[in-house]
């Protein structure tokens, strides 16, 4: 029976370190980009900063109509905020999962801002490339505690009427 246990103990250890060095590397790469990409953001450094992002990304910010291809329109928006010193955001949370296939990452993350201290939810998609990890979608959303959810839609509301009407 002791000769079991320890069988048993052996094939788990082995099956568990086999999976977590399957996409543990991955993960911290996966991370490394992110960080970076949010600290080029805080540099206002555009080439580091584009060049975490594949050539067709897309990049949906807060606002309803801020949905930027890649190319031209998220380049020339990059270029134009980091003249003014880009923005800074810190991450405190981070959630990574792979495609079976090892070549797809999407996450979630919490940030903050540094200069307002609001919340926000960073979530995308990267994509393995020659072996490194670009990515392809990101999308930046408020986050908005539930008890004040009315109180929003009664701030929002006009001005997206306004927007509708024009």
């Amino acid at each position: 029976m002791k000769q079991i246990i320890i069988l048993f103990m052996c094939l788990t250890l082995m099956a568990t370190t086999a999976f977590a060095q399957d996409f543990s590397e991955d993960e911290a790469a996966v991370i490394a980009v992110l960080n970076d990409f949010h600290d080029a953001a805080a540099n206002a450094d555009v080439e580091r900063y584009l060049g975490h992002m594949t050539d067709d990304a897309v990049f949906l910010g807060t606002d309803e109509h801020e949905r930027w291809p890649m190319q031209t329109d998220f380049i020339d928006y990059v270029n134009e905020r980091f003249a003014a010193g880009g923005w800074s955001y810190y991450s405190t949370d981070k959630h990574i999962h792979f495609s079976s296939d090892g070549k797809v990452a999407w996450f979630d993350e919490t940030s903050i801002s540094n200069s307002m201290g609001a919340h926000f939810r960073g979530s995308g998609v990267l994509e393995k490339i020659d072996g490194e990890w670009k990515i392809a979608h990101y999308v930046l959303s408020v986050l908005v505690y539930n008890e004040l959810w009315e109180d929003v839609m009664e701030l929002i509301t006009p001005e997206r009427e306004r927007r509708e009407a024009n």
